[in-house]
């Protein structure tokens, strides 16, 4: 692994040269533990002498739709409350008789549900919470289930109102009790953050309203409408969560305390679910992009420039966060390095 680390070490330091983010954390492992990580970087250019850190906080943006959403749908499933291809409306009565009623909750994992393509929370509904959760749950369909994969937003904002129906709590409830606390996972909650962590945040994208970059405060703008909490996005976390995380998925000996998910979900869900249909999906995880299937290397990315990596069949996992937006929202830099980072990570 020392080559391979010193060629990630250059490779994300030239990502800061190059200001494609301030800093960066990664960390990679298996099973057992993490065999190699690192920071580089600035947390915040305004501040030079902050450095990035391991324990360095950062928005998971999209990452929350696995680490809350994805982790707690398998809960209820292993726990047998949920069941995968039972139209949501035989037993929703919140969806009944609406056209979400005649989706799965598989449909949804697979973005093949049919909803639409985009949030638009604010727009479409206003600002209430329980006028927005009506509006989702009740709007008409983009297009019949199970005819196209279309990455939606809202496939997480409506598992983790399915979530926090079945189970009685709220999702950031769930998570932790179910999820987050059991594995150690100390650092990772839904925001706004207290001052005292949000100092420790990697800062993201300019707030026009405040002209300040936005730091402990979902970048997310239907999360920060839904007060911070919702499936879309939310969750802060540290690498050395992510690393815990991930870990579990490949062997749910290594919690200290049982988790509310097990191998049955996580291998269950790094398995193909869309059919034929193009591009291939598994529940919430995907195919890393330029990877053969006997590689075996699943990933979840995070718009703020976040991502972690998994392969079952290497016993490995990677992670990389960074806080690209602080600079653009232009992807290609960034893309350029992950997929560079993921082949130094798996060899």
């Amino acid at each position: 692994m020392t080559h391979a680390t010193d060629r990630i070490k250059a490779l994300l330091d030239e990502g800061v040269r190059d200001k494609v983010y301030p800093g960066a954390v990664w960390a990679v492992g298996d099973a057992a533990r993490v065999r190699a990580s690192g920071a580089t970087g600035v947390l915040d250019p305004d501040e030079p002498d902050t450095r990035m850190r391991l324990d360095t906080v950062f928005d998971a943006a999209s990452l929350t739709k696995i680490l809350a959403v994805w982790s707690s749908i398998g809960a209820l499933w292993e726990d047998s409350v949920l069941a995968l291809d039972a139209p949501l409306g035989t037993f929703w009565d919140e969806v009944t008789g609406h056209p979400l009623g005649t989706v799965t909750a598989r449909q949804l994992l697979t973005h093949t549900a049919g909803v639409p393509l985009r949030a638009q929370l604010k727009n479409l509904y206003g600002t209430d919470p329980q006028v927005i959760r009506a509006g989702v749950l009740h709007e008409a369909l983009y297009r019949p289930p199970g005819e196209a994969v279309e990455y939606t937003d809202r496939a997480a904002l409506i598992l983790g109102y399915l979530a926090e129906h079945l189970s009685g709590k709220s999702l950031d409830q769930l998570a932790a009790q179910r999820i987050w606390r059991p594995l150690g996972m100390d650092a990772t909650r839904f925001g706004p953050l207290p001052a005292a962590i949000a100092a420790k945040c990697a800062p993201t994208e300019l707030d026009q309203d405040t002209d300040t970059h936005l730091k402990g405060t979902a970048h997310d703008f239907s999360a920060r409408l839904l007060g911070g909490l919702c499936g879309i996005a939310g969750a802060f976390t540290t690498a050395c969560d992510l690393a815990a995380f991930l870990r579990y998925m490949l062997d749910a000996s290594t919690a200290p305390a049982q988790a509310g998910f097990g191998a049955e979900w996580t291998s269950h869900s790094l398995t193909i679910h869309s059919g034929g249909l193009q591009p291939e999906r598994g529940l919430f995880w995907h195919p890393a992009p330029g990877t053969s299937d006997d590689e075996d290397v699943w990933v979840h990315y995070g718009f703020t420039g976040t991502g972690m990596w998994l392969s079952p069949a290497k016993n490995q996992w990677a992670v990389l966060l960074t806080n690209k937006l602080y600079y653009t929202r232009d992807r290609q830099p960034l893309t350029d390095i992950r997929n560079h980072f993921r082949e130094l990570a798996f060899i």
